[in-house]
């Protein structure tokens, strides 16, 4: 499918021009009887009319999901690390101690205390991150551009093993319950999987609503089952101490790295907290977090360590051995409810990321659908939700179990925790808030800690961590590409543009027949004549009475407000120029935007207006790698979703005229 002319705004984000969504084409009437309404939901984003106590309980069951599994198989991993055949204190206090400093020091201090305070007017995320690091340098910089785009393609890559290894790794614990129900845990993991995927179309808002206190009840069973088991073996809460893990490392030098690659497993889930940072907010994230979440996950933790040592033949299993013999089908049923949750809070946060990027320009127009009228950030979009399909299904195929999956597992997210460290370090410089030697001594101790677990991660890239890295890849060179040629795409259309100054001099005493009616030439610059606006003179002679120069600039922020909505400027001799404004977590919904048009000034009825929309057709040329990159850009772009749709313009009422482009 060819590109749009689109109307987004070079000058405010040049590379928007790919941007968009679809919830079909609707009428601009049935939103310019609703003005009112549009406004407070473009600006409010959800949260503000919730109760504190709602947005923690929601957080608690989207925000902590993938984090709140990670009892089920971090320690266990960690300790299969050590290779030891009976785990001493040492071992197990080492361990411990890695685990929970790990949270106290990735989770608590860089994310909790320092990340949620980088906010782009609410909305938290490496990509909402990147757009505050443009904005203070107040220019394109490429290589923060290909931080910002490898970070979203190493998410990806996470969003695809999450999934599996957590509904895995729950039900395997059915073989605990009835042995003969083993060879049953892949064809399960998968129908669960599959359901998951399938049900995402329809929407799940009122599954949804379940999540907040199945989360509660998971988090207050992994507190209950540590609090228990702790009883037995206090001496687990020397594990408090970070000498012991510091001690267990220098001692174990020879498997102290497959360890710590292994504890890591403990944070995969702590990106989400500063990406679902716009949906829920600063502080119910932070109060669930204090309240109930790090003091489940630590006791639990502290509760395994104290199992292994009284009982060292449990360490295969620590988590399911835990659990009284009566309570365990209970409890692998709820690990497996609490896995689904964590599974979908990364579906969700996969189509948010791939709406930013489509917004920022890193990835052609996708059709998005809205699964929920009064939430904004319940979203689908189908080709992301069966590409994690297929990954998710192929992962649980090869790898056949979570243990054999925890090798690939770590790598992308480490990955992703370092470039989001990096950006907030360049965001602390370039905003003065921080002296280069300042930023980076304040930063360098996470630094360090995250190279090591980086390292560690990557000592399991032949072991199956070429996995993600590998996902990550096709996905950074997609993003890449797709954004070179929209660059490339501009710079070639503006070469051979017709400035609007001049133009709107030579229509002064022109002779060309004006006819009834509002016609809105879409342009993605709002300095020069749309090349619909040409071939329309070129082909019919004509001109309406109204012609408005119509333009959608992406801002580089997550919301607009209604002030900034719509702008409207006389240019004479009946040209009008409208720019509409849209943040790049929102909808580019001209329709509804009309209402704020029509209060900025705009005058025009309805029925008697059209829409001309330019379609652009990249046609490579060239030779070599140049022509190689050409051709994939024109191949993507027939991925593209249909700019009318994408707009929400009405369809009765939208002309489209044809441009080749070559590249």
């Amino acid at each position: 499918m060819p590109m749009p002319a689109g109307p987004v705004s070079g000058s405010t984000l040049t590379s928007a021009t790919t941007a968009g969504l679809d919830e079909g084409a609707l009428d601009i009437a049935d939103f310019l009887r609703a003005e009112s309404e549009v406004d407070s939901e473009t600006v409010d984003h959800g949260h503000p009319r919730q109760g504190l106590a709602a947005l923690t309980l929601g957080a608690i069951g989207v925000v902590y999901g993938d984090i709140g599994t990670s009892p089920i198989y971090a320690f266990r991993e960690a300790l299969r690390a050590t290779g030891a055949v009976t785990p001493g204190p040492a071992e197990v206090l080492g361990i411990l101690s890695l685990l929970i400093w790990t949270l106290l020091l990735i989770v608590t201090v860089k994310y909790v205390f320092a990340l949620l305070r980088a906010d782009n007017r609410g909305e938290g995320g490496i990509l909402a991150l990147y757009t505050l690091v443009r904005l203070a340098l107040g220019r394109r910089s490429i290589p923060v551009l290909m931080i910002a785009i490898a970070g979203a393609a190493l998410f990806a890559g996470d969003a695809a093993i999450t999934p599996a290894i957590s509904v895995l790794s729950a039900v395997e614990g059915m073989g605990l319950v009835l042995p003969e129900l083993e060879t049953y845990v892949i064809p399960v993991t998968l129908a669960i999987l599959v359901g998951l995927f399938v049900v995402q179309a329809r929407g799940t808002a009122s599954v949804a609503r379940l999540f907040g206190p199945v989360t509660v009840i998971w988090f207050l069973v992994l507190g209950g089952l540590g609090l228990l088991h702790l009883l037995e073996a206090p001496i687990v809460l020397r594990a408090f101490n970070p000498l012991w893990g510091l001690g267990f490392v220098t001692s174990h030098l020879g498997t102290a790295f497959a360890v710590i690659g292994a504890v890591f497993l403990a944070v995969t889930g702590g990106e989400a907290l500063y990406a679902d940072l716009g949906h829920f907010g600063r502080r119910p994230i932070i109060i669930a977090w204090f309240a109930l979440v790090l003091p489940a996950l630590v006791l639990n933790y502290l509760g395994q360590g104290a199992m292994v040592l009284s009982h060292p033949e449990r360490a295969d299993n620590a988590f399911f051995a835990m659990v009284p013999g009566t309570l365990l089908p209970w409890i692998v049923g709820l690990a497996t409810m609490a896995t689904v949750i964590a599974s979908q809070a990364v579906i969700s946060g996969a189509f948010s990321m791939a709406r930013g990027a489509m917004q920022l320009g890193f990835l052609p127009r996708l059709t998005i659908r809205h699964t929920a009228q009064d939430q904004s950030g319940q979203i689908y979009i189908g080709v992301v939700n069966w590409m994690l399909l297929s990954a998710v299904i192929c992962l649980v195929l090869a790898f056949g179990s979570s243990e054999a999956l925890a090798s690939a597992y770590g790598i992308a997210v480490t990955g992703t925790m370092m470039l989001t460290t990096v950006l907030g370090t360049l965001l602390l410089i370039v905003s003065g808030r921080a002296r280069p030697a300042q930023a980076i001594a304040l930063v360098a101790p996470i630094a360090l800690i995250e190279s090591v677990f980086l390292a560690s991660n990557l000592a399991k890239i032949f072991a199956g961590g070429y996995v993600p890295m590998l996902i990550a890849l096709v996905i950074g060179v997609v993003m890449w590409q797709w954004w070179r040629g929209s660059q490339l795409m501009m710079m070639r259309v503006h070469r051979s543009a017709v400035r609007l100054d001049s133009f709107l001099r030579s229509m002064q005493d022109s002779s060309v027949i004006r006819i009834p009616g509002t016609a809105f030439f879409l342009t993605s610059d709002p300095k020069v004549v749309p090349s619909a606006l040409l071939h329309n003179l070129k082909h019919n002679r004509v001109l309406h009475e109204q012609t408005v120069l119509l333009t959608v600039e992406m801002l580089r922020v997550p919301y607009a407000t209604a002030a900034e909505r719509a702008s409207v400027e006389p240019l004479g001799n009946g040209f009008v120029r409208l720019v509409l404004r849209f943040g790049f977590m929102e909808n580019p919904n001209v329709s509804r935007a009309m209402g704020a048009a029509r209060r900025a000034g705009l005058r025009f009825d309805v029925m008697t207006s059209t829409f001309f929309l330019g379609r652009r057709r990249p046609v490579p040329v060239g030779s070599g790698p140049e022509l190689a990159s050409n051709r994939f850009f024109a191949a993507l772009s027939r991925f593209a979703a249909d700019p009318t749709a994408y707009y929400h313009l009405p369809r009765d009422r939208v002309v489209e005229l044809g441009e080749r482009v070559p590249l």
